[in-house]
């Protein structure tokens, strides 16, 4: 909903909203950001638009009517000052994990409904929220409707030349659907990331934890080589692999634990000289885990031969604080970060929800550097379905499929930035307020897009400054905004 008066002939966007209590953003990393020369250019012209989320839902990602000038006289209003000369890490875009659950659900559709429904996701139109970035996982993920790798065998054989490979489980819907939307949007980029090697390859034999047997690490090496391949002829490019979800976490189904020992010992000795034989060229992205254990990916990092093969390295927020993808970041500078993973559990509250997401995980994570912001998961239905036996049982997808479709609160907040900052897209200097956490982006044809959350207990009048020049706005408690110019 929108409110306008004039005061100092300077209009006001007000938003209706309510207070959740959270902890404050962390603090901008240290590392120094590209300085160019781009305010020495003539003062800016133009106007703000603005699209508005209220925790109320009375606006969901509701473009507004009147846009906002930037013709604000100086004024005592805080101000979010965007500085485009002064650029940091470029994204690689704002996505979501396509389980083999949501694929079934999404095949399960009328034809024509799937089919609009995959042209909002993915194309970028106004009609649409632009999904750039798509997680998957390489066999089950717990979001499957049962457990299952591309090479699973009777007790007590074994197969190291991978002669049973088969990508057959994904045929049925996932690598379907991932073939339809790369029709709408050739250029999305997909993550793989296992939830466990084949039971045959592991110490206890069971979905269930268990590590990857050292005598097998040359045959799961191959296991990645041929999955990369084999998805390639059908047609769908692995940008990136994580090497284990959750190596720290052995209690999921799949699941597998991998040390930071393992894991560096298998990169450097067997996945990285698998990769450069076989001239694959999809990232290889390390840990995959929370925030709390950022030594996990410096250790790893600073092993001199693992390091040379490695991208950079991959966080979920389940633990700790998303400043430690910063000190990552700083300790390896030339190492990408990313945010790979966020859960909201069902019945979500709107609300707390949105104001926490939007907190950590869009803005947080994007000022810690990460090139890519995934969340969890596109789609479940009504009860939370499917998942496998001792799967997540309330995992909220960004959808819910079931006599209908509709749109929960991650969808929104993964709209708020995906709909408006492409792949490409790099990040600007802006300083947040503590009571207006927000990130700034420069699109590849020069837009200006600025996210900010109203994080305190009353509605916050304040200035966009930018070139020069000043706008005023104002914003509800709880009410996110996405700026563009």
């Amino acid at each position: 909903m929108q409110h306008t008066f004039f005061k100092s002939s300077v209009i006001l966007l007000l938003c209706l909203g309510f207070l959740t209590s959270l902890s404050g953003i962390s603090q901008e990393s240290n590392s120094k950001p590209v300085i160019t020369n781009e305010n020495a250019k003539p003062a800016f012209k133009g106007d703000i638009s603005c699209w508005l989320t209220n925790p109320d839902k009375s606006a969901l990602l509701q473009k507004q009517d009147l846009k906002i000038p930037f013709n604000a006289p100086v004024n005592q209003y805080p101000t979010i000052t965007i500085d485009a000369a002064t650029t940091y890490q470029e994204m690689d875009g704002f996505g979501i994990a396509l389980t083999g659950g949501s694929a079934s659900l999404i095949t399960n559709l009328a034809p024509e409904i799937r089919d609009t429904l995959l042209r909002e996701l993915f194309l970028n139109n106004d009609n649409s929220i632009g999904i750039s970035y798509l997680r998957i996982s390489i066999g089950a993920s717990d979001l499957d409707a049962k457990v299952f790798s591309y090479n699973d065998l009777p007790v007590g054989e074994t197969d190291a030349q991978l002669r049973n490979f088969d990508l057959g489980p994904d045929k049925v819907d996932l690598i379907p659907v991932l073939q339809a939307i790369l029709k709408l949007n050739p250029k999305l980029k997909i993550m793989g990331s296992p939830w466990s090697a084949p039971l045959w390859m592991k110490s206890n034999k069971n979905s269930i934890g268990g590590s990857l047997l050292p005598e097998y690490y040359d045959a799961y090496a191959k296991y990645f080589v041929r999955y990369i391949t084999e998805m390639k002829a059908q047609g769908i490019t692995i940008d990136a692999i994580t090497i284990q979800n959750e190596p720290l976490y052995g209690g999921n189904n799949p699941s597998m634990v991998m040390q930071a020992t393992e894991q560096r010992d298998f990169i450097k000795d067997n996945l990285g000289p698998a990769f450069k034989a076989a001239g694959i060229k999809t990232k290889i992205i390390l840990y995959d885990h929370n925030c709390d254990v950022p030594e996990y990916a410096t250790d790893i990092l600073s092993d001199s031969i693992a390091n040379q093969y490695i991208d950079g390295s991959a966080f979920h927020l389940y633990g700790g604080d998303i400043s430690a993808l910063s000190k990552v970041h700083d300790a390896f500078p030339a190492k990408n970060v990313y945010f790979t993973e966020q859960w909201v559990g069902g019945p979500s509250k709107f609300g707390p929800d949105m104001k926490w997401y939007v907190q950590n995980v869009i803005i947080g994570s994007t000022r810690n550097w990460s090139k890519a912001v995934i969340e969890w998961n596109l789609a479940s239905d009504s009860l939370y379905d499917p998942h496998t036996p001792g799967g997540c049982t309330s995992c909220e997808g960004a959808i819910t499929i079931s006599s209908g479709i509709s749109r929960n609160v991650s969808y929104y907040t993964l709209a708020h930035a995906s709909k408006f900052v492409p792949a490409g897209s790099v990040r600007i200097a802006s300083n947040s307020l503590p009571t207006l956490p927000n990130v700034a982006f420069k699109t590849p044809d020069g837009r200006k897009v600025l996210i900010v959350l109203n994080n305190s207990d009353k509605t916050e009048t304040f200035n966009i400054a930018f070139s020069k020049k000043n706008a005023t706005t104002s914003l509800n408690t709880g009410s996110v905004a996405t700026y563009v110019w």
